[in-house]
């Protein structure tokens, strides 16, 4: 039997992907810009702002943003050049600036900017849904949360995933059960942002949660008295034996936390937000003949 031809398996490998052990890609990213960050030396400190005269949808994008990513504070662009943003982002030790970008009252670009020293990536973005407009969504909370970059194959590929990475704290805390995930298909890498919740059914019913309620519940047990606390880890450990046991099944879920989005990335410049005189690694097309079999990251 045939198998039918897809964009997926005729795709035209491109001649940067990488390989699991390349020891020269390893090398090389062992003293890049992001090596402080993986080596734990670094904790990221982000400084979020807008696009100048932002709308409310703007606001309630960067609502659930601030909740995603930990240590991200907001200020407001206020007439300001980019340049002069990070230079005053640099003097107060932030490793990021964000600018969100919209029009017409729609969110449609992200700069991310790596300090001190860049590179600086633009990004598309399309098909934004907020957390508030998803199904059942849950509510982050400010545990930090796991990070998963998926298919991120090429030398290109690898430097946006690490600029991702480099947004995040390199210890997240498990407890919390937050992962927030890239995932690159053709390209487009999409976000999305889960709690993975464990539960325990007894005779095909659900008995209570696997491991504790959801986080925000650990959260309010920490003002209850230490009884309470005890008794709450007592029947945990309880739950836990009898699973170990096999006396219950233990199942799994994603509730999703929002937002959800696309994105498109557009160029890959060195160094810090330079439009003029910037000197870019990478340019979307760049007057090149485009193929939809060849796919960049």
């Amino acid at each position: 039997k045939k198998i039918p031809k897809t964009i997926e398996n005729t795709r035209e490998r491109d001649v940067t992907t990488v390989d699991a052990e390349d020891e020269e890609v390893e090398a090389d990213e062992a003293e890049d810009e992001f090596a402080d960050h993986f080596k734990g030396l670094l904790t990221p400190k982000i400084l979020v702002t807008t696009s100048e005269h932002p709308s409310a949808i703007m606001f309630l994008f960067l609502e659930n943003l601030l909740q995603l990513i930990p240590n991200t504070t907001f200020y407001g662009r206020g007439g300001y050049e980019i340049k002069k943003i990070c230079e005053y982002a640099t003097n107060r030790e932030f490793t990021h600036v964000l600018v969100v970008n919209e029009n017409r009252k729609e969110v449609n670009g992200l700069l991310v900017i790596y300090l001190p020293y860049g590179p600086t990536a633009h990004f598309r973005i399309s098909n934004m849904v907020l957390s508030k407009k998803i199904k059942n969504h849950g509510t982050a909370t400010r545990h930090r949360p796991e990070l998963l970059l998926n298919n991120f194959t090429t030398r290109l590929g690898h430097r946006v995933g690490r600029l991702f990475a480099s947004m995040f704290p390199f210890d997240p805390e498990f407890r919390g059960r937050r992962a927030v995930t890239f995932h690159n298909q053709r390209d487009f890498i999409f976000f999305r942002h889960h709690r993975y919740i464990f539960e325990t059914r007894t005779d095909g019913k659900k008995a209570r949660e696997h491991k504790g309620h959801l986080a925000k519940e650990d959260d309010a047990a920490r003002g209850t008295k230490e009884s309470k606390l005890r008794a709450k880890r007592k029947a945990r450990k309880e739950v836990e034996s009898k699973a170990e046991k096999g006396e219950v099944a233990v199942s799994a879920r994603l509730q999703e936390l929002g937002p959800r989005f696309c994105l498109r990335l557009q160029s890959v410049q060195r160094g810090t937000f330079d439009s003029k005189n910037g000197e870019y690694e990478w340019i979307r097309n760049n007057g090149k003949s485009v193929t939809r079999k060849k796919f960049v990251l």
